[in-house]
């Protein structure tokens, strides 16, 4: 008789049903290999099944955002916005699962909360939140980079009488914020959108500000039917652009240097860049506004211009310039109508550094200066970038080393893929790899496509143990940060660099490398190289904590 305790075994356990998962799952099903979904909402869609917060949308093209793997879902579906929202991004996910049977290898309501790997069976044993323990030889973390809010660490949180949550936590059911007296706390790229969203429907709105964000328009428009029949069309060269350029979107930088044009001619382009959709006043710019202190400034500096040209009071205007980081020296949220929002009687702005939050009452909240009442307040702060989705959970390797406890402080990977003293297990889009800089969608196929054939690279020889060596993963570490040393970025108080005053431990002067900055095509090279070189850095084995090493692939120099 089979023990009915025994835990449930699974070849690979996928972690996450989000953009990457999905698709890491339909790999696996297309395999036969014996592998499950463990997802710790109720469905799937990760980003767009939470963030339900009133203009949540893409900023990627929507039809550079969707997967390309599937012929058929290109021909099938038709995006209606140039930058979808997120009823229709979610409905996307469910489409595209739907249509491979992919509910079938998801279970959903199971959070993992530990993560253990048993040297002596060189197998995962996994925890999950209704008690059961799972195995598994292979765990893929596909765990979201920005899927764990963080909220203000203020005094009274709880004594609020009104209705309060995280944009990450905005109710499924309808809010009627018609005629209510709200505040928004961040204006960061989350706030940025709900703010534009909500201020010509609620009936007065008080926006907190730390620090400004820079922003630019998203210039949205309706796909019609002969827009969606001419993207099909394109859909192999739209593909293969956004392969070879430094963002993975259709934006290409100009390579012309910066100084070779006239001022003319720079401000002429921004002119023209700045009214058309999406990311090409950041990423069809000189290359220079990231690496060079001068060329940033005057663009930075026109983008204050434009600011100052729609927001009407001029003390307000200046309120909205950042000061402390240069135009596109961290992703840019694109807004609809967020600056106007300023212009509306009912919208007031609080100078968080003239009079910072002292902490919330039972009717609203207390600055240094004054009491406000509200009936809700909202929590656009932010989340715990990158890490905090493994951070959650119990992930022990060698020796019971934990990941949480290695992170704290440095990230080290080999890719974003390997994890030094965690044998079998990868993340397809885990920090210092390729997809968190990029259009995302475009990166984590290039991940999931990669872990899937290492994984059939160890199964046709028999391998049952995988893991990167300690000098391999010392190597790409130095290589991400080197590649910070040129961009303006190091400066900027950001999640790319790990800073989150709400996180503790994370607070300004903490530096943690979290992206790979050299752009997709080099990160593509870069992992292409390693396959091709038998899995350099990675050391395969028969088993056992001190079992035959068949291939200990790393080759000095």
């Amino acid at each position: 008789m089979p023990d009915k305790n025994a835990p449930e075994h699974y070849e690979v356990i996928v972690v996450g049903a989000g953009v990457a998962g999905i698709y890491q799952i339909k790999r696996l099903a297309d395999l036969g290999v014996n592998a499950t979904l463990l997802e710790a909402a109720a469905d799937l869609g990760g980003t767009w099944y939470n963030n339900r917060y009133p203009g949540a949308r893409f900023d990627s093209e929507s039809y550079t955002y969707g997967y390309s793997f599937s012929k058929e879902v290109l021909d099938e579906w038709h995006w209606k916005e140039a930058f979808s929202g997120q009823p229709e991004n979610l409905k996307y996910l469910n489409f595209v699962a739907e249509k491979f049977d992919l509910r079938k290898h998801m279970q959903f309501n199971s959070r993992v909360e530990a993560a253990h790997f048993d040297e002596g069976e060189n197998i995962w044993r996994l925890h999950v939140c209704d008690g059961r323990e799972l195995t598994c030889r292979f765990v893929v973390m596909a765990l979201g980079l920005l899927s764990i809010p963080t909220l203000p660490r203020l005094a009274g949180m709880e004594d609020f009488k009104g209705e309060s949550f995280h944009t990450f936590d905005w109710p499924h059911e309808p809010v009627d914020l018609t005629g209510k007296k709200v505040a928004v706390i961040g204006t960061g790229a989350t706030a940025i959108q709900v703010i534009g969203e909500i201020a010509d429907k609620v009936g007065d709105l008080t926006i907190f500000q730390r620090r400004p964000n820079w922003a630019a328009p998203l210039n949205n428009y309706k796909v019609s039917d002969a827009n969606m029949a001419a993207i099909r069309t394109r859909y192999d060269e739209i593909f293969a652009t956004c392969a070879r350029t430094p963002g993975g979107f259709e934006h290409e930088p100009d390579r012309r240097g910066f100084f070779e044009v006239s001022r003319e001619e720079r401000v002429a382009m921004w002119d023209r860049l700045y009214d058309e959709p999406g990311f090409g006043i950041w990423l069809q710019n000189f290359r220079e506004i990231f690496t060079d202190e001068e060329a940033n400034a005057e663009f930075s500096e026109y983008i204050a211009g434009r600011i100052r040209q729609r927001v009407k009071d001029p003390a307000t205007a200046e309120k909205l310039v950042p000061r402390d980081h240069g135009f596109g020296v961290q992703r840019v949220p694109l807004e609809t109508n967020y600056y106007e929002a300023y212009n509306q009687p009912n919208v007031h702005l609080v100078d968080l550094g003239e009079a910072p939050l002292d902490r919330v009452t039972a009717t609203g909240l207390r600055t240094t200066e004054r009491d406000y009442d509200f009936d809700v307040i909202i929590y656009a702060t932010g989340f715990d970038a990158m890490t905090g989705a493994h951070d959650r959970i119990d992930i022990r390797g060698v020796g019971g080393a934990r990941l949480r406890d290695k992170w704290r402080t440095e990230i080290s990977t080999f890719l974003g893929i390997f994890i030094h003293d965690f044998p079998n297990l990868f993340m397809p889009n885990g920090p210092q790899s390729g997809s968190a800089s990029t259009n995302y969608p475009r990166g984590i196929e290039i991940g999931v496509n990669w872990c899937t054939a290492l994984l059939e690279h160890i199964w046709a020889h028999k391998y049952a143990r995988a893991e990167v060596t300690a000098e391999a993963a010392a190597r790409w570490t130095d290589h991400v940060e080197k590649m910070y040393e040129v961009m303006l970025m190091r400066k900027a108080k950001s999640w790319f660099t790990g800073y989150n005053s709400n996180v503790e431990g994370h607070e300004e002067g903490t530096i943690r490398y979290l992206v790979y900055n050299g752009g997709m095509p080099k990160y593509v090279a870069a992992i292409n190289d390693v396959a091709a070189e038998g899995y350099k850095g990675v050391a395969f084995s028969d088993g056992g904590p001190s079992g035959t090493t068949r291939a200990t692939l790393e080759k000095t120099a």
